[in-house]
């Protein structure tokens, strides 16, 4: 199981002696580096900078446009999780039923099998903190064979009708939606969205490479193959597009011809599909004889009288909200800002979800002034926030019941997406830095930064956002000052 952060560290961290923080820690305060540092940089005064951290008292400690809504990038996640613990509960679980039309008779099912979604974003997931697919499988076969289902005369239908299908939020870029990150919710996802490929190249320049699709398949899909091989050492330039529209998806571009293999993951608009196939094969090697030759989505069946063969689970929220933050895996954030608007509403869309999350924000007493979203992962280039909203929505979080989880779930440094940050030891002690407990962001020309620093006793906990757009230098320019920011909070005693 990939490692999720607890409360134990943090609390661990409140231990160190105080003569620590006068060893190795930041040269300026907070404010200071600020003043300092950011401000004379011109990589920072040719780009947005937006920054603000305040302590345990609601001191501000530092700032600088901090009514800025800018672009946040995967920062937002922090919102959606947050937003979706206090709604759920902690241990809020999603379901999946399996249930059957017409009777039984003589071990035969004169009906077809439905398979009936409920967002569990978890379901077929190759994540550690997901159950098997074969042991969710196991327990529908063995409920159907408690049922004297031997014989199945009729197919497999698909009901995803829980989630509203939307191939993507408005906003996203074309150009992201056939990649794994670019893979949007489902009312029966399935393997999180994705698709594993190979691509073998040719054996000479100009070849047409092989593709071959590994798990899980779509039934009914075609796969338009316009790849070539290019030159050794060319890089891998193939690309990969596909739309809800029709059953097609189109790679594109060139692998290099010194590859052996290219191995990636495609987003997979039809994974409702794709959970009814795996499902009958399962069944099939279990023994059970499905006649029905077809796996049929809602929209080609009428709805019928329906009785449930078994209902399976997802682990408990607060585990898929800090995969979520661990990773910054888009498909689970997309799902749970969907659900927000699902359970609200009774309206599993993009919409809603936004109805929803304003709601919600309201009822927590959080200043909506300076805050945008559009989508739950932050891919959209219309989700504006600013660094005083996410103060504001860290202090009411740090208030609720399920804190401890929430925060519990963010990276730190050395873990997650926080795995490389703050790890040179020439200048930062590694005891401070671990006062870090942020989530990052990154898009073209945007590099933020959102969460929580545990610094000396006068400041506590502190919350805060930097948020940098629009720079036009190479990312590692911006990012040594993002880390020596997080870094002068840690040390702030």
């Amino acid at each position: 199981m990939k490692k999720i952060f607890s409360l134990i560290a943090l609390a661990a961290i409140s231990l160190i002696p105080a003569m620590l923080f006068a060893q190795a820690k930041s040269a300026y305060t907070p404010q200071e580096y600020i003043d300092k540092v950011l401000k004379k940089d011109p990589n920072y005064l040719n780009a947005i900078a937006a920054i603000k951290a305040v302590d345990k008292n609601g001191k501000v400690v530092a700032e600088w446009n901090s009514n800025l809504p800018v672009l946040t990038a995967s920062t937002l996640k922090t919102i959606t999780t947050g937003l979706a613990l206090v709604y759920f509960g902690e241990d809020y679980k999603f379901s999946t039923s399996l249930k059957y039309s017409g009777s039984i008779s003589g071990g035969t099912l004169h009906g077809d099998l439905w398979i009936v979604g409920g967002g569990d974003p978890s379901l077929g997931s190759e994540d550690g903190m997901a159950y098997p697919i074969d042991s969710i499988f196991g327990v529908w076969t063995s409920a159907m064979k408690d049922l004297g289902i031997k014989t199945v005369e009729g197919n497999i239908v698909i009901d995803d009708r829980y989630l509203e299908r939307e191939v993507i939020p408005s906003s996203w870029a074309w150009g992201n939606i056939g990649y794994d990150y670019g893979s949007a919710p489902s009312g029966l996802p399935f393997h999180q969205d994705i698709q594993n490929v190979r691509i073998i190249p040719g054996k000479k320049e100009g070849e047409k490479p092989q593709i071959k699709v590994l798990y899980p398949q779509i039934p009914g899909f075609t796969y338009v193959n316009a790849l070539t091989t290019g030159p050794a050492k060319s890089g891998d330039w193939s690309e990969y597009n596909a739309s809800d529209l029709a059953r097609v998806g189109k790679f594109t571009g060139s692998v290099p011809l010194d590859r052996d293999t290219i191995r990636s993951t495609i987003s997979n608009k039809f994974s409702y599909l794709s959970c009814g196939a795996a499902f009958r094969d399962f069944a099939v090697s279990q023994g059970i004889v499905i006649l029905g030759p077809d796996v049929l989505p809602i929209e080609d069946v009428q709805d019928a009288d329906l009785t449930e063969i078994a209902t399976t689970y997802s682990p408990e929220l607060w585990k898929i909200t800090a995969q979520t933050l661990l990773v910054s895996d888009n498909f689970y954030a997309e799902t749970l800002f969907k659900q927000l608007g699902k359970k609200m509403f009774g309206d599993g869309s993009y919409r809603a979800a936004k109805r929803a999350a304003k709601k919600l924000l309201d009822s927590l007493g959080v200043n909506t002034v300076g805050y945008t979203q559009d989508d739950g992962s932050g891919l959209s280039r219309e989700n504006y926030l600013s660094p005083n909203f996410f103060c504001n929505f860290y202090s009411a979080m740090a208030k609720q019941p399920c804190f401890e989880k929430f925060v519990g779930g963010f990276p730190y440094p050395g873990v997650g997406t926080l795995r490389n940050v703050l790890k040179d030891p020439k200048k930062f002690n590694a005891d401070i830095a671990a006062g870090v407990h942020a989530k990052s962001g990154s898009l073209s020309c945007v590099k933020t930064y959102a969460g929580y620093v545990y610094a000396g006793p006068k400041h506590g906990l502190i919350k805060f956002a930097i948020l940098v757009n629009n720079y036009a230098c190479p990312t590692r320019e911006i990012q040594k000052h993002l880390e020596g920011f997080m870094y002068s909070l840690a040390s702030a005693d």
